[in-house]
This record gives structure tokens, C-alpha cells and sequence, in this order.
């Protein structure tokens, strides 16, 4: 009798004791996978997949000391060029001759998509390690983020064995549809990768082209004119900002809500003279929702890759403060 319960005891322990050792297993790769992004050399050229839309790049990264410098050229379709020397991004749009400069960027490009600090994503997702696979011809490690609730989608994520890089990312709805995928196709981390690969293909002839200077100003403790009356489980503000994009252009408002992986971006501004909007209500762009409605003579514009019901219950508890 003393034996059997013994080996029943064993076989409880080792039902119970693999859950949390894959969580913490995971909570390993998930760490590589932030590090390897911003501290290793690599270029490369990844697909992205969201909805109807699809998309080649080509992406150089380089680490210096002091800096982190990134180029991506989007290879189909309209031509952009994006480069980003730590937080201040330049956005090229030849077809409309115009450059876009934003400091203080908060944007998160793959493979660099996971936030620095990570302590409480387990409180809203469930993470485990998945299966062995090859992505880009190197072995991958899949991890599982699975939503506690249905406020937020599922990621899909393929580590590099070796480097720690992430290789592909998939988003995952609440029907279980995977709506959005960035998948590299041809990766080469470390070797020679030389600063010339760094510089714009439109430098010289952009200095005739228009400038939209966007400066996005981090305010700290400041009274907010906004009340924003509903609150996500998990989610919490990690940014508000005024932008300007040039004289004469009234400033706007962008804040952000996170739970440490999804996001909900907040975008308020003056509506002109007429108070008019043709895009009012809810829009989707594959994973991304966005919902716009009116407020206090203001448009808000409320958008993330979150289900509509979660967006459009965020959306309408935004409120101007009373006078």
C-alpha cells in the first residue's frame, strides 16, 4: 500500500511539475528573443501577411557602440524606406516626395516586436513552449501566448535556436484565425554587414522633397484634458504624447495602452471648421481594428490589433474633462 501511494504521489508531481517548468522554459526564449533583436548584427528579407495585404522587405540592422541603426526597404508594391537611428525614425514616400522625421518613436518593427520589460505578461497569457520546426533554413523554437480572456489575441512565435532571433511572428484571433504573419525568408546574422547598407537610396533627391517634422513631446504628470472611463484588465498607459507635424498644424494627442504585448493607440485631434468625417465608426485592416468617433468637437481615433469588441468598448469611455 506504502509503494502505491508513493508512485501515485510521483505521477502527480510529474503531471503538475512540467506546466510551470514550460512557462519558465519559454520565459527563457521569449528573453533571448528581445535581446537578440536589438544587440545582433543581421539583414535579411521577411514577408508580411495581413489580410489581403502582402509585403516584401529587406532589413539591415547594426549595433554601435551607443547606437542601434535600422533600415528597412519595402521591396513591392508603393515604395517606402524607413530608417531609424535609436528613437528618432525617417520615413521615406517617393511617389509623394515626401520625408516624415519622428523623435521619440514608440513604434516596434519585427523582428524587434516584444517589449523590454516582460513581468507581467503571464498575468494576462498563458505561455508555453511549442514544437521544434525551420524557418528560413534554421532551426526554430515555437513559443504559444495564449489570452486569458478574449480582450486580446494570440501570438505565434519561432525563435532561432541558435541566435535567438525571432524568425516568424503570427497573430492569432479569437476565432482561432491567424490574421497577421511576418516571416523571414533569407537571414544572414553577424559576418560583414557594411554602413553603406544603412544609408537612404533617396537621400540626395529628398532635399527637394517636403518635410513633415512629427515630435512626439512625452508629458510627465501632466493634468490630461481626457477621462479614459473604461479599464482593461491588464491593460495600463506607457505613453502620452503631444505631436506636432509643423507650424501652423494644431497639435494632437497620442496615447498608448498596453498589457506588454498588444496595444491600443489613442489619436485625438481638433476637428476643422465643418466638423466633417467621412470614416467614422469601425474599420479592419486585417489584425488591426480601428474605430473613429467624434467627441467634444474632437475626431479619436482608436486603433490595435485587438477584437473589435475590445476596441469599440475602449473607445466609447473616452470622455473630455468638464471645465
Amino acid at each position: 500500500m506504502k509503494r502505491c501511494f508513493v508512485f501515485s504521489v510521483c505521477c502527480l508531481l510529474s503531471y503538475c511539475l512540467p506546466a510551470a517548468a514550460q512557462q519558465q522554459d519559454a520565459r527563457y526564449w521569449l528573453d533571448r528573443i528581445v535581446t537578440a533583436a536589438h544587440k545582433l548584427n543581421y539583414s535579411g528579407t521577411f514577408v508580411f501577411h495581413n489580410g489581403a495585404l502582402s509585403e516584401t522587405s529587406r532589413i539591415t540592422h547594426l549595433v554601435g557602440p551607443g547606437s542601434e541603426q535600422e533600415r528597412i526597404e519595402v521591396l513591392d508594391g508603393s515604395p517606402r524606406e524607413v530608417l531609424r537611428r535609436n528613437d528618432e525614425v525617417q520615413c521615406y514616400l517617393p511617389e509623394s516626395r515626401t520625408l516624415i522625421v519622428e523623435t521619440n518613436s514608440q513604434r516596434r518593427s519585427f523582428p524587434a516586436l516584444l517589449p523590454a520589460a516582460m513581468g507581467r505578461l503571464a498575468e494576462n497569457y498563458v505561455i508555453r513552449k511549442g514544437t521544434l520546426g525551420r524557418v528560413a533554413e534554421r532551426e526554430s523554437q515555437a513559443i504559444l501566448l495564449l489570452p486569458k480572456d478574449g480582450l486580446r489575441y494570440g501570438h505565434e512565435l519561432w525563435v532561432d535556436v541558435n541566435s535567438g532571433l525571432l524568425l516568424k511572428a503570427g497573430l492569432v484571433n479569437e476565432r482561432g484565425e491567424l490574421v497577421e504573419t511576418f516571416t523571414f525568408t533569407h537571414l544572414q546574422i553577424g559576418g560583414t554587414i557594411e554602413r553603406e547598407a544603412l544609408r537612404s537610396k533617396y537621400e540626395a533627391q529628398s532635399k527637394a522633397w517636403q518635410v513633415r517634422d512629427v515630435r512626439a513631446t512625452l508629458r510627465h504628470g501632466e493634468d490630461a484634458a481626457w477621462l479614459f472611463k473604461v479599464t482593461l484588465p491588464g491593460f495600463s498607459k506607457i505613453a502620452d504624447m503631444k505631436r506636432s507635424t509643423g507650424p501652423g498644424a494644431a497639435d494632437s494627442s497620442h496615447v498608448v495602452f498596453s498589457d506588454g504585448l498588444a496595444a491600443i493607440s489613442v489619436f485625438i485631434e481638433t476637428l476643422g471648421s465643418d466638423g466633417a468625417h467621412e470614416d467614422l465608426g469601425m474599420l479592419t485592416m486585417g489584425a488591426t481594428n480601428v474605430y473613429s468617433r467624434i467627441a467634444g468637437g474632437n475626431l479619436l481615433v482608436i486603433m490595435g490589433e485587438v477584437p473589435q469588441a475590445t476596441l469599440k468598448k475602449f473607445g466609447d469611455g473616452i470622455e473630455r474633462k468638464s471645465p
